[in-house]
């Protein structure tokens, strides 16, 4: 009598079952009202048939001599899926496709490039299930091969190939055939730079183009001109799977075509954001978001900090890791010491702010304040003081909303400096006076001098955007004229710096834009992003 022909998910050969098992006999029970052609069965052996290729054809032995096809294969171009034992002796969803007799069957796209050791996860909950076969000569899964290679020992060999023997290979979820569809077709490189390496392990060194962006080198050796308001998106990058908390161009001018983003997916990348949008490199060193993370004044490092308690200080060169450490606290703001670049000062969710030196991987200062956290830092007077935003307002009160701290003695030199009851998520310095902008909750940002005793202007005050509880940043242009902010409601706002008008309105996101900042050598370009994780290039 024939056998059925028995199909698996995986690449390897055909498996025959004898009539007398017990899968033939349910299956003549659940075709039973299928009428045979005398001296024909529901099925024929089909020598050499491998996975994916066709259903049996004209081309095929499984058609009797008089040109009529056999009952179950009628019954599956007619109704697929209609009869139980249909499902079970084919589990695939993929469409049949018949190909011709002189070239080979192509391989299934789903599993044809399943990398090795890979265990899917119906394999864990599969039953197993003991076949009556005469001879098994057909190749092992690779989930039984994976699985003997891993039990040492004599008998755990045994029992390992008595499984493989008995088992059969599991059906493969659809979601996890199309993932692997995806990724074959984007590719493997454009994957790994996706996802990055597993958190704690080095990255792959950064691969740097020696020479300087053609749209970067023009602008080099002249003077920052007046900057232009950009009109048109240049770059929709959408890599991360998280908010997107800053954003920052490389401080080297040379290098300025490389962009960071930190994100809340516990990752921060670099990006190639003026020649081609491209992801250069993902960094996945901690184990929970990322809310902070910095470029070295140099332009070959990179300082993160997050919600995991670590700091580490990354070579983009080599990859390797030449600082790490462990703070008491969840890090939201660090700043490096404008003059002193071993030094960095970061706070976060702690009534203190910590300066660090590099060198010695130790706390060296330490600011203590009656707040519970800080939301931003920003350096004055070439790194003698800086301001620590924070969250201590109330009803009556914001004093130590704005605290100023002299860097060396670790004193406060002032804490009245701003007045009104709100937080101010971010601060930014005015590139050419000496002033600097604070963002406040109350959606406004408000303009203070930058030399004690700090007073706040009370004519000039930028409105028109919202904040609602979210830290969106804002950032001047580099000759001082613009300054721009984004919105809780995803805008992009840019305003006369002199006349505090609004200069124009960027439809930027779909959720709240959190992070500017414009290019420090292209006079149109700017980058903004967004809680949704999204970032644009703007020109």
């Amino acid at each position: 009598m024939a056998s059925l022909v028995a199909y698996d998910d995986s690449e390897s050969e055909a498996e025959t079952e004898s009539v007398g098992s017990i899968h033939a006999v349910s299956q003549m029970k659940d075709t039973s009202d299928v009428v045979k052609p005398p001296g024909q069965d529901f099925a024929c052996e089909a020598p050499g048939m491998t996975e994916g290729a066709a259903l049996p054809t004209k081309h095929g032995s499984c058609e009797d001599p008089a040109g009529h096809c056999l009952p179950l294969v009628r019954l599956w171009r007619s109704d697929p899926g209609s009869c139980p034992s249909q499902r079970l002796q084919w589990p695939r969803t993929e469409p049949d496709v018949t190909f011709p007799t002189d070239k080979p069957p192509r391989p299934s796209l789903w599993t044809s490039h399943t990398p090795a050791g890979h265990v899917p996860l119906a394999a864990a909950r599969f039953r197993q299930v003991k076949l009556s076969l005469g001879t098994y000569n057909s190749p092992e899964p690779s989930f039984c091969a994976q699985t003997k290679s891993e039990t040492p020992g004599k008998n755990g060999n045994s029992l390992q190939r008595k499984r493989c023997e008995d088992c059969i290979v599991p059906y493969t979820p659809k979601r996890l055939r199309q993932s692997q569809a995806l990724s074959t077709e984007t590719g493997k490189s454009k994957d790994v730079e996706a996802q990055g390496p597993p958190a704690g392990r080095a990255p792959a060194p950064l691969c740097v183009a020696p020479r300087v962006s053609e749209f970067i080198q023009p602008y080099l050796d002249s003077q920052y001109k007046e900057t232009t308001i950009p009109r048109k998106v240049l770059f929709h990058l959408r890599s991360h799977r998280g908010p997107v908390n800053s954003i920052q161009w490389c401080p080297v001018f040379a290098k300025s075509h490389m962009l960071l983003s930190v994100s809340m997916d516990k990752t921060f990348k670099v990006w190639n954001a003026v020649d081609s949008g491209r992801c250069l490199q993902t960094y996945s060193l901690h184990s929970e978001a990322v809310r902070a993370a910095r470029w070295s004044p140099c332009g070959r490092r990179i300082l993160s900090g997050g919600f995991d308690f670590a700091l580490h200080l990354t070579d983009l060169e080599t990859g390797t890791q030449l600082f790490s450490g462990q703070s008491d606290f969840r890090i939201t703001t660090l700043k490096f010491h404008p003059k002193d670049h071993s030094l960095f000062v970061c706070g976060g969710f702690h009534p203190e702010v910590k300066a660090w030196d590099i060198r010695t991987g130790k706390v060296v200062r330490s600011y203590k304040a009656t707040i519970q956290q800080t939301l931003d830092i920003l350096f004055l007077q070439e790194g003698s003081e800086f301001l620590s935003s924070t969250d201590a307002s109330s009803r009556d009160s914001a004093d130590r909303t704005i605290i100023a701290w002299d860097f060396r003695s670790s004193a406060k030199i002032s804490n009245q400096i701003f007045h009104e009851r709100y937080t101010c998520p971010s601060l930014t310095l005015h590139p050419r006076e000496p002033v600097f902008l604070a963002q406040t909750n109350g959606n406004y940002l408000a303009l203070f001098s930058a030399v004690w005793p700090y007073r706040m202007s009370r004519r000039r005050r930028y409105e028109g955007h919202k904040v609602e509880g979210y830290s969106v940043g804002c950032e001047c242009s580099p000759d001082g004229d613009l300054l721009v902010t984004g919105s809780a409601d995803g805008r992009v706002l840019l305003y006369s710096f002199r006349t505090a008008s609004r200069a124009r309105t960027l439809p930027g996101h779909a959720q709240a834009c959190v992070g500017t900042a414009f290019h420090p050598v292209l006079p149109s370009v700017l980058a903004t992003c967004s809680w949704e994780g999204d970032i644009k290039i703007w020109h």
